[in-house]
C-alpha cells in the first residue's frame, strides 16, 4: 500500500522533541507535514528522570511555539547561575568558577525542564498545528530520490515527499539505509540520572562538579528539588543502581559536599550508556538529519537537546524559505546549506566535550594541566568569562535559526 506522492510536502520520521518542533514550524509554513511516530504514544506522559536545561535561543523557539506557558514554566526553573567545580582531587586542579546570567544582562541562562514534560507539550503543538500522526516505524529509505524521498514503514506502506527529515533517534534506520556515514566513540561511562530533594535552597544555580569518572551535575527544580546526571565507570555505575533510596540519598549528599543540604527523597533512578557520534554530512539527496539521528554527546555544558532543537529550527527555515518561493524544498542547495551551518556548530562543540570529558579520565598529566588551566582562566578574565557565557552555550545569533534570536534580529519569512 502506498500513499499517493502528493500527499505530503514534509514527513518527519520520529517524534522525540526535535522531531515534534520540525513538524510543527514546517506545518506553520504551510507545508502538508506528516510525523511518523513510532511505537510510543508522543502525547503520554511517560516516566522519565531526565531534564533538559534549555539555553535562551531553545527557550525563544519555545515561545515561539506558544508552548512556555504558565504551565510549563510551573515544573521548570530558571537558570540563573552556572558553576564549574574542580573536583578530581588530583594534582592539577583549578578554583570553583560561577557564571551569573545577570553578569551579561539576563535574566537567566534558560531554564530547566523535565523532559516528561516538554515532549507531550510539543505533541500537542504539532497537533494543533494540523500535523499528521502516523503510528508506526520508517524501516528504511526505497529507492532513487530525484524528486522524491521514499519512505518504508513496519505497517507495510510506502511514504514519499519531496522533504524528509530524519529525526529517529541514535539508531535510526533513514539514516542507515539512506546511505549517511557515521563517526561513533563508546566512552568507559555510563550516566545515572534522578530527581532528589534537599533541605537547602539552590538559589537558582546549577553545579557541575567534575570527578575521576566523569561530571555530577545538579540542577534545580521547583520546590527545592533538583535533577542529577552523574557519569561514573560501568563498575560504579552498577554498585550505585543497587542502592535503597536511603543511602543513594547519603551518596548524593556526600558527592555535593553537603552544599544542598540534607539529601532525601531520590526518585526514578536510571542509566543511560556513553557515546559521541556524529554524521560525517548532515544532509544529503532529500534527507535531512536532526536530533540523535545527527549526533550524540555526553551531558556536559548542556549540549545535547540544543543543538536538537537548532537542527529542527534550520530545517524548518530552509524549506519555508524554499517553499514560500515555490522552489524544490528539498533540493541539493538547501541539503548543502543546512550541512554547512550545522557543521558549523556541532563539530567544535562536540570535540570540546570530547576533550572535557577525556582530560576527566585520562592519568595523563598535560591533558588534566589543559583542563585545570581552562577551568582557571575563564574564571580569572572578564572577557574569556564573557565569551563562555555568550559564545559556550550557544551560537551568536548571526548563526542562529531567525526564530530562535532575539526578537530585534529576527527577519521575516518571506512572503
Amino acid at each position: 500500500m502506498s500513499r499517493h506522492a502528493g500527499d505530503f510536502d514534509v514527513i518527519v520520521s520520529g517524534a522525540g522533541p526535535a522531531g515534534l518542533a520540525a513538524a510543527a514550524l514546517c506545518a506553520d509554513a504551510g507545508m502538508k507535514t506528516a510525523i511518523i511516530t513510532g511505537p510510543l504514544d508522543p502525547f503520554a506522559k511517560r516516566r522519565d528522570p531526565r531534564t533538559i536545561a534549555l539555553m535562551r535561543p531553545s527557550i525563544r523557539l519555545l515561545e515561539a511555539l506558544g508552548i512556555f506557558g504558565e504551565e510549563l514554566r510551573a515544573r521548570s526553573n530558571p537558570l540563573v547561575k552556572l558553576r564549574l567545580v574542580d573536583d578530581t582531587g588530583g594534582i592539577f586542579s583549578a578554583p570553583s568558577v560561577t557564571f551569573d546570567a545577570r553578569d551579561a544582562g539576563w535574566e537567566a541562562f534558560g531554564w530547566n525542564i523535565p523532559l516528561e514534560d516538554l515532549h507531550p507539550a510539543l505533541a500537542e503543538r504539532a497537533k494543533a498545528a494540523a500535523v499528521e500522526f502516523i503510528t508506526a516505524s520508517a524501516t528504511g529509505v526505497a529507492g532513487e530520490r530525484r524528486d522524491l524521498a521514499r519512505l518504508r514503514l513496519d505497517s507495510g506502506e510506502d511514504m514519499a515527499a519531496p522533504l524528509v527529515i530524519a529525526a529517529d533517534g541514535r539508531a535510526s534506520r533513514i539514516r542507515q539505509t539512506a546511505g549517511f556515514h557515521m563517526l561513533t566513540h563508546d566512552y568507559d561511562q555510563v550516566a545515572l540520572g534522578c530527581f532528589f530533594s534537599h533541605s537547602a535552597a539552590h538559589g537558582d544555580m546549577s553545579t557541575e562538579y567534575h570527578k575521576d569518572q566523569g561530571p555530577f551535575t545538579t540542577v534545580p527544580m521547583p520546590q527545592d528539588r533538583s535533577s542529577l546526571v552523574w557519569m561514573v565507570r560501568p563498575g560504579r555505575a552498577r554498585a550505585i543502581m543497587e542502592l535503597g533510596p536511603q543511602k543513594l540519598a547519603r551518596r548524593i549528599q556526600m558527592e555535593s559536599h553537603g552544599e544542598l543540604g540534607k539529601i532525601s527523597d531520590p526518585t526514578q533512578l536510571k542509566s543511560f550508556p556513553m557515546q559521541t557520534m556524529s554524521a560525517v554530512s548532515y544532509a544529503k539527496e532529500r534527507i535531512i538529519l536532526a536530533g540523535e539521528a545527527a549526533h550524540a554527546v555526553p551531558p556536559i555544558g548542556a549540549q545535547g537537546l540544543n543543538m536538537s532543537l537548532r537542527d529542527a529550527a534550520l530545517a524548518a527555515e530552509l524549506a519555508a524559505d524554499a517553499f514560500a518561493f515555490g522552489d524544490d524544498i528539498g533540493s541539493a542547495a538547501i541539503m548543502d546549506e543546512y550541512d554547512r551551518i550545522r557543521r558549523r556548530d556541532i563539530f567544535p562543540r562536540k570535540a570540546a566535550i570530547h576533550l572535557v570529558n577525556s582530560a576527566l579520565l585520562s592519568n595523563f598529566a598535560p591533558l588534566q594541566a589543559l583542563r585545570a588551566s581552562g577551568i582557571a582562566l575563564a574564571g580569572a578574565i572578564p572577557w574569556l568569562r564573557d565569551l563562555v557565557m555568550r559564545q559556550g552555550l550557544a551560537p551568536s545569533e548571526a548563526h542562529l535559526p531567525r526564530i530562535m534570536r532575539e526578537d530585534e534580529s529576527r527577519q521575516d519569512t518571506p512572503a
